[in-house]
């Protein structure tokens, strides 16, 4: 960090100071804020001094420089206390927490809506859209509590008026998902007065100075705050950033929030009606008190959903129960009258505020997670609380917001002084200790049961009877007189800063403060008349009815005694210092510069004061000696053993120390570190850097080798899954065929002796396995039906089963039905005048060709291109086809049978047909019907003995059938081929069925 900033802006640590005295740790904060350095660290926390004007240190181009370092690697900021706190949130699993504090005017508010956008820059970077959504709510909420929450004091232009914590809830990916608000003692005694030079809430001067025309005259109110009680204190007031005037910037926060428009309406009717009742005037009338003007309670009534009627009467009289159950109502005097609207006023806009702050929390609020299914739900808090404040008059509120920062104080005392001493020692580090100023004496004071102020507050407000302010202060001089922290004008006669039976000092850290008793009872006990309280819940507007719901009491119920405004203030600041103390914490510490806002003056007696007072020179000598980071043996081991060879994946030494000791002494800090009982504290945040860095390189090799052993794993599991399931599959299926069999056999038991051998008996469903086997049975029962054929019958029946291969659902009739004679020439019933002939002519025929037999012969007629007709005899032997000449049948034409490549029939009933040769010397023929039957199809016959012949093994011939609709390639003519075609080739032989190969 050093070589980041030249020495002409000093030492950007006060660590690193020379000498740690107060002289030259002004003299280097003064160096720094002259030099436009406002920020300068003490270790991890952040000392920021107000610059008092705009400074372009911000911006994307910041986020970005400070995003994921570490922080000495750039100059200091307050995005880098911030990176911090969400890096330790999101390495360790661990809750962690922001405190910014300092006196008023210091520039807390503006710190803290730095620290929330650079949260909201460096998360989500996949831009999901309901991280996007909290993440804006959680911005804008900052504008809307601050118009509502936020005042101009004669300190500060925008002081928070209320005390702020913000929990930030992150998932496992360190996205937002939510948040809540926890708000503080609003100091609502500023509605209805403020000191002079100070204004009331910003929210009142944003409507009347920016509402438009139309909303300011359906809210009865005139555009000039001069004309109200409660706002004419501050209406001259102008105030250096104009933005706290900017009710469209106000209005827009709250539709992003999700504030409805009623719900718009209802805040600013709210705020309207207090404006109004400010300028309600009493008048005497004898003993009764009256109001003069009956519009102004109209106003109010229309505003509030309410009638007249009732608002006068809650505002005159005042409703109170006897002992014996009686109602009375009983009369306001002028000065009760004037208290009770008072209060009323205060009261709506404390509870507004409050209600502004559920809404809000009902939006962010984390909904549906399970920890189970979205991991560890972890926490940033930001606190943003009022400073420490002296004015010229200190009233219960200072009192309060003062106890506030003793208790801050305490905590960072506690965690950052006496805590790490105490764990130097508790460790056996050797240390030498620091002395410092522990608060916990004024702390004692003020909130000790019993002796404590808010104890003899609420004793007072307790006892029955006349208790004044002045009774009060006398207890106090009574009970604290000999506290070292606390006096009054009756312990110091001569002071006379201070007024007998009236004033009070306190010796705080940050100074001595005196407080005046006047207006202490009042507030503490914070009285309301019930009255009000009923008119506000049986409003008409559902938003006032909500903020009310005590107002369902009757007058007569006994109700337990609320706690007092101090004792509920006391227990939430303590609810709230145990929340931080279970965070790990980083500091914020502010420094107000001057009291009159000027971005060049450094006042050195008012700086001094404040350096004092928040124990930073404390800080520095504890920082300077101690170490910057402190972890258990085993967590330290667990997150960096993998960074020595030593220790990963498990060390074999005798303890975790000792492996820690070899991770040290690998990497060469053995200079850097000290070695406790339990735990290893490292002093430089470089040397923890390094760790961080090689862990950082390390962790993918490590993420792949675990994603391999776990994938091997993965494909090892379901390896023996698979295995299990096909040994399942396999001995299912060996069931189901078992089981199959079983039902095929008790079926076909006795299909021997059947006529049909089984035909009528159902096939059970095979399974799947056995879904091609289903046609066993058929080939038995034709081997039964065959094996009674006599053998002179199977040449006839083979050819028909070629025959209805090459033509079923070619053509309507083939003579399937009928006895096939082959031979016809032959014939005497078919050929009774030429069949003898016939016979001599095929023995001399047969004797000259060798021929073995006469595969279909038959009376033809011959057709050519010229369409001229003549009368032929057809013979296929088994070596050549014969075109015999008619009654002496002598050979006219021989062809070769092997020659024949194709055969081609119609898909009619005619005779007709064509043989195809591979000299392409085809003819076409007509077979003639003879005598035996004159209507007979001889088709069938022909391609079935053909198809037969062929299909038995002949050396250089395969035969494809084919279908109707497959053209023949050489002809020109569209005949469709039913019957089959011969083709020789070189290699071999293959008799191929084209139905079988178009269907595989």
């Amino acid at each position: 960090m050093a070589e980041l900033e030249g020495l002409e802006f000093g030492k950007s640590d006060f660590v690193l100071l020379d000498e740690v005295n107060m002289e030259q740790f002004m003299e280097n904060l003064q160096l720094r804020f002259e030099k436009g350095r406002i920020y300068t660290f003490i270790g991890e926390v952040v000392v920021s001094v107000n610059p008092y004007k705009q400074m372009d240190i911000y911006g994307k181009v910041a986020i970005e420089a400070y995003r994921g370092r570490e922080l000495y690697e750039n100059p200091p900021h307050l995005y880098a206390v911030a990176d911090a706190a969400y890096k330790a949130m999101k390495r360790r699993a661990k809750d962690t927490c922001i405190v910014i504090s300092g006196e008023s005017g210091a520039g807390k508010t503006e710190a803290s809506k730095y620290i929330m956008q650079y949260i909201a820059a460096i998360t989500n970077p996949n831009q999901r859209e309901e991280v996007e959504s909290v993440k804006n709510v959680l911005l804008k909420s900052n504008c809307v509590l601050e118009a509502f929450g936020n005042a101009k004091t004669n300190r500060n232009d925008n002081s928070s008026r209320f005390g702020k914590y913000m929990d930030i809830n992150f998932n496992f990916n360190g996205d937002p998902t939510g948040g809540h608000i926890n708000n503080y003692l609003l100091e609502k005694s500023r509605v209805v007065q403020q000191h002079a030079g100070e204004r009331n809430f910003h929210s009142f001067y944003q409507l009347l100075r920016g509402g438009t025309d139309d909303m300011l005259s359906n809210l009865h109110l005139q555009r000039n705050p001069e004309a109200y009680v409660y706002s004419k204190e501050g209406a001259s007031v102008i105030t250096f950033k104009t933005n706290f005037n900017d009710p469209a910037a106000v209005l827009s926060a709250m539709k992003v929030i999700g504030f409805t428009s009623e719900e718009i309406s209802s805040i600013y009717k709210i705020i309207a009606t207090i404006l109004l009742l400010g300028n309600l005037e009493f008048e005497c009338d004898g003993e009764i008190v009256q109001l003069p003007g009956a519009g102004s309670v109209s106003h109010v009534a229309e505003l509030t959903g309410t009638e007249p009627e009732t608002v006068s009467k809650a505002l005159l009289y005042r409703t109170v129960a006897t002992g014996g159950g009686e109602v009375i109502e009983k009369g306001h005097n002028k000065l009760e009258a004037c208290f009770g609207r008072d209060a009323f006023a205060k009261a709506l806009y404390e509870r507004l505020f409050a209600w502004i702050v559920g809404r809000i929390n009902t939006v962010i609020e984390v909904k549906n997670y399970n920890p189970a299914l979205h991991g560890k739900n972890t926490v940033i808090g930001v606190l943003d609380i009022y400073g420490f404040e002296i004015f010229d008059n200190n009233s219960f509120e200072q009192f309060c917001i003062n106890y506030c920062n003793e208790k801050l104080q305490q905590l960072f005392i506690e965690l950052i002084l006496q805590q790490e001493q105490e764990e130097y020692h508790r460790e056996g580090i050797t240390w030498q200790h620091i002395e410092y100023f522990n608060n916990q004496i004024i702390v004692d004071l003020v909130e000790q049961l019993h002796k404590g102020i808010i104890s003899i507050l609420d004793e007072a407000c307790l006892t029955v009877g006349k208790v004044t302010d002045t009774v009060c202060l006398e207890t106090m001089n009574t009970k604290l007189g000999q506290h070292p922290h606390f006096t009054s004008r009756k312990h110091c006669p001569t002071d006379k800063t201070m007024d007998f039976q009236r004033h009070f000092r306190i010796r705080h850290y940050a100074g001595d403060v005196t407080y005046s008793i006047e207006g202490f009872l009042d507030k503490n006990k914070d009285p309301l008349f019930q009255d009000f309280k009923r008119l506000m819940y049986n409003s008409a507007d559902p938003v006032l009815k909500e903020m009310w719901p005590d107002g369902q009491l009757s007058i007569t119920e006994v109700t337990k005694r609320p706690l007092t405004a101090a004792t509920l203030f006391k227990n939430s600041i303590i609810a709230l210092v145990e929340n931080l103390a279970c965070k790990e914490p980083y500091y914020v510490r502010c420094i107000k510069p001057n009291d009159v806002k000027s971005p060049v003056l450094f006042d050195d007696a008012r700086c001094r004061h404040q350096v004092a007072y928040l124990g930073l020179l404390e800080n520095v000598r504890v920082r300077r000696a101690g170490f910057a980071y402190r972890q258990p043996y085993a967590r330290f081991l667990q997150r960096y053993k993998m960074t020595c060879e030593y220790t990963w994946p498990n060390h074999l030494m005798d303890t975790d120390r000792e492996a820690v000791e070899a991770i040290v002494t690998q990497h060469g800090f053995e200079g850097d570190v000290a070695y406790g009982h339990t735990k290893l504290f490292v002093r430089t945040p470089r040397s923890l850097f390094t760790l961080e860095q090689e862990r950082a390189a390390l962790i993918p090799i490590l993420v792949l080798f675990l994603q391999k052993v776990w994938r091997g794993a993965l494909a090892r599991m379901r390896c023996r899954r698979m295995r299990a399931i096909y040994a399942i599959m396999g001995c299912y299926k060996r069931y189901k065929v078992k089981s199959h069999f079983f039902e095929v056999e008790r079926r076909f038991a006795s299909v021997r002796s059947m006529a049909d051998y089984g035909k009528s008996v159902e096939w059970p469903t095979p399974p799947a396995a056995l879904a091609q086997l289903t046609h066993v049975s058929f080939r038995w029962r034709a081997r039964r039906i065959i094996k009674n054929i006599p053998p002179s019958d199977m040449l006839e029946v083979r050819a028909k089963v070629a025959a209805m291969e090459a033509l079923r659902g070619e053509r309507p009739d083939w003579g399937f039905g009928r006895a096939w004679e082959r031979d016809y020439l032959a014939n005497p019933k078919d050929c009774p005048q030429s069949s003898s002939n016939f016979m001599r002519a095929s023995k001399d025929l047969k004797s000259k060709d060798q021929y073995s037999q006469i595969l279909f012969s038959g009376s033809v007629r011959m057709l050519n291109w010229f369409n001229n007709t003549k009368d032929r005899g057809l013979v296929i032997t088994d070596k050549h086809i014969y075109k015999l000449e008619p009654k002496k049948y002598k050979v006219h034409k021989k062809i070769p049978l092997d020659s024949v490549t194709g055969l081609s029939v119609t898909s009619d009933t005619d005779q007709v047909v064509a043989l195809h040769t591979a000299t392409q010397d085809d003819f076409l023929v007509y077979l003639q019907r003879g005598e035996l039957c004159p209507n007979q199809d001889r088709i069938g016959e022909l391609v079935g003995t053909l198809c037969d012949h062929f299909k038995r093994p002949m050396p250089g011939l395969a035969l494809e059938a084919t279908s109707k609709n497959k053209a023949h390639m050489d002809r020109k003519d569209t005949d469709v081929y039913c019957g089959w075609i011969v083709e020789r080739h070189v290699t071999a032989c293959v008799c191929v069925c084209v139905c079988v190969v178009l269907q595989i």
